[in-house]
């Protein structure tokens, strides 16, 4: 690293090393004599200074960097493309208790609801594996990185030794990422917007699992992109038709007129892990006969 008569360093190509410049003259700003000049707020260097950097005139900066974080730590990590794993967070691995049920049926309910979670999880198996293929750089499982099927998710991924993603965000209660998670490629995010973006942007499937508003509203914005073709179309799998028939009555939109009758046909309902990747496989299916 070359240095210039300012001071300033350049990289052996001749190029500005802007990341190290910052990272000293932060460390430069934090041991300046303490006076009632260096103490004050205004005289923080402004890409570290948190307290400016959450201003709400400062919300298309903070826009801008949780979209730049994820893209850069991913594409850093060759990752390429994913399948999205939407599902509830109440519905409980089998054996264990329904945590969040408030009342009897809730609790029948979740607690035979725990068939998903275990097809999540194998499910995330199948997945990996065929990612394994490509060295991770495809099909590379994302979740929630919450608790649930989300949490099944990215334990399937796991117990195959494969990476696994979360894109967490901040809820008024507390949420960490489950254990299961690599810790490299476990995020979080503030605006549910870019979250959302992440989501999608490099997904090769989405497979939804029985959920409550938060998966409604995944599925809903995903289908809808792809509707409008805003959205290249992708598998769209929904695990559990008689859940989803009975939530939503798809048939109905189409008659009243509300959604083309064809719409229909944008979703895939299937009740196993072998099914949904079956679809999948089939998709792709000169891309996967072209994987060494």
């Amino acid at each position: 690293m070359a240095r210039l008569r300012n001071g300033k360093r350049r990289k052996s190509d001749g190029a500005w090393d802007p990341l190290k410049d910052s990272h000293t003259d932060r460390q430069s700003a934090a041991v300046v004599p303490k006076t009632p000049q260096t103490e004050s707020p205004s005289y923080r260097l402004a890409y570290a200074d948190e307290d400016f950097l959450c201003r709400e005139e400062l919300r298309p900066v903070r826009l801008q960097l949780e979209l730049l974080k994820p893209e850069m730590i991913l594409a850093e990590k060759g990752i390429k493309s994913t399948v999205v794993m939407f599902g509830g967070a109440r519905i409980p691995a089998p054996g264990q208790a329904a945590w969040a049920a408030r009342n009897e049926v809730q609790r029948r309910n979740l607690e035979a609801a725990s068939v998903f979670y275990d097809e999540a999880r194998r499910f995330a198996q199948l997945c990996s594996r065929q990612a394994a293929r490509f060295d991770y750089h495809e099909y590379v499982v994302v979740t929630g990185g919450g608790p649930g099927v989300m949490e099944a998710g990215n334990r399937g991924a796991a117990d195959v030794g494969a990476p696994t993603i979360a894109l967490n965000i901040v809820l008024p209660h507390e949420q960490a990422p489950n254990p299961y998670v690599t810790p490299e490629l476990s995020f979080n995010f503030h605006y549910f917007a870019i979250r959302k973006m992440h989501f999608l942007m490099r997904a090769k499937a989405i497979v939804i699992f029985p959920g409550g508003f938060g998966t409604l509203d995944e599925f809903f914005e995903a289908v809808t992109l792809i509707q409008t073709k805003r959205m290249a179309p992708i598998p769209l799998i929904l695990f559990g038709k008689e859940f989803w028939h009975r939530i939503i009555d798809f048939d109905s939109l189409a008659e009243f007129g509300t959604i083309a009758p064809e719409d229909v046909n944008l979703l895939n309902f299937v009740e196993t892990a072998e099914e949904a990747w079956t679809i999948i496989a089939r998709y792709y299916e000169h891309e996967m006969e072209a994987a060494v």
